[in-house]
């Protein structure tokens, strides 16, 4: 829950030492590939102006044959969120406070570059499995045009500093769950696949670097409500970026996608509790002299790990015995 009330006068606080910040954000505006040097989702695609492009595709095509069901749901899913990225960027505008759309703030700057990086990704995947054939593409651009329509809830709002905890939280998911999709496609055989998965986690690595300096200097100038807000949004299971995503069917369609994540080992209850684990050590959570609520905030924080890992097994055990669900995604196939 929001920190003391919603008090307008804490948001502009927050929103003051955020501004104070440009200068350490424009030094970290090199974890931005430059343009020029970027990599595009065409540099991992056939080439249908090619001479050959059916050859190419028919290459390209022939590997996803092998691909399991349960990866094509996971990619499915994991498509979807990505290109639900302008809900994403509305919401960090809070930070950016990019009125006139171009500003030229480091803030901005960094806000253009990181959505402009994101919305590869989302693309390339999009056309992996729509060159594939073998997911109902109607289904999933169904499914994307829902969650962009259904909106973005971090459960942050209007904490200005809570959006840097929360997206050091997810850019270090996301990160492990393309990575581990990448892995899959390797052994079941899909080297393209593969480079495509390990380029994403590779973007959201030095996206997860950037959010974390930035929260880790916002504790150093403001730690007690910095504790205040990081404790805020892990008073509760953090809300997924996907988890208004429909597709028509089955409005419970994030809870089924997750279980799948959870049995094929893409993201499950542990990573999730050594992500938090993570972000406690990476900000020296511990070590930060703070009193009063802060202080209780600290102690919630050092020991919400320990608490969520007493009952992950029992969460863990409970996914696994989920019955196999129909996804319309793979054409009403159950995993």
């Amino acid at each position: 829950m929001p920190i003391e009330n919603n008090e307008p006068t804490v948001v502009r606080k927050q929103i003051e030492v955020l501004h104070g910040m440009q200068a350490i954000v424009e030094k970290n505006l090199h974890l931005l590939a430059p343009v020029a040097d970027a990599w595009q989702p065409s540099d991992y695609l056939p080439d249908l102006s090619a001479p050959t492009w059916r050859e190419d595709l028919e290459k390209f095509r022939a590997p996803a044959e092998q691909l399991s069901d349960e990866v094509l749901v996971i990619l499915v899913g994991n498509m979807v969120t990505e290109e639900a990225l302008p809900s994403y960027a509305i919401s960090l505008n809070l930070i950016a406070a990019d009125e006139s759309g171009d500003s030229q703030t480091p803030w901005a700057r960094w806000m253009r570059g990181w959505t402009g990086e994101e919305n590869r990704h989302g693309d390339l995947l999009n056309t992996f499995l729509r060159f594939t054939g073998r997911t109902d593409m109607h289904s999933i651009e169904l499914t994307i045009h829902h969650l962009i329509a259904n909106g973005f809830n971090p459960r942050a709002y209007p904490d200005a500093y809570s959006g840097l905890v929360y997206t050091s939280f997810q850019e270090r998911a996301t990160k492990l769950s393309h990575a581990r999709v990448g892995a899959l496609a390797m052994s079941q055989g899909n080297t393209a696949l593969a480079k495509i998965a390990g380029k994403i986690a590779h973007d959201e690595s030095r996206h997860e670097q950037f959010y974390k300096t930035m929260m880790n200097e916002v504790f150093n100038i403001d730690p007690e409500r910095a504790m205040l807000c990081f404790r805020s949004l892990m008073r509760r299971i953090i809300a997924m970026p996907g988890r208004l995503m429909y597709d028509g069917k089955d409005p419970n369609l994030f809870d089924h996608f997750a279980a799948v994540a959870q049995r094929l080992g893409v993201y499950t209850v542990h990573d999730y509790i050594a992500v938090l684990r993570h972000l406690v050590a990476e900000w020296k959570i511990a070590g930060r002299s703070v009193a009063g609520k802060a202080a209780a905030a600290q102690d919630f924080l050092c020991k919400q790990a320990d608490h969520l890992e007493a009952i992950a097994e029992a969460v863990a055990t409970t996914v696994v015995k989920q019955p196999p669900v129909a996804f319309s995604w793979i054409k009403d196939r159950s995993v």
